[in-house]
């Protein structure tokens, strides 16, 4: 089984389905094949620096 792999847009907009528009985070992770863990996570970095969450193949975060 292959890694999935989602760009930076598709994190953030996952994000903001749950924090904007007030899908909760279960019907969210269905709607878009995610573990409710993950999307937890992207939440997690999202909020705690946004200018360096999810920075892409081979870049280190700080």
């Amino acid at each position: 089984m292959t890694r999935r792999k989602f760009s930076r847009e598709f994190k953030t907009e996952a994000v903001r389905l749950v924090t904007d528009r007030g899908v909760a985070v279960s019907q969210a992770a269905r709607d878009l094949d995610l573990s409710e863990s993950v999307l937890r996570r992207w939440m997690r970095e999202l909020s705690a620096a946004p200018a360096a969450a999810f920075p892409g193949n081979e870049q280190m975060r700080a």
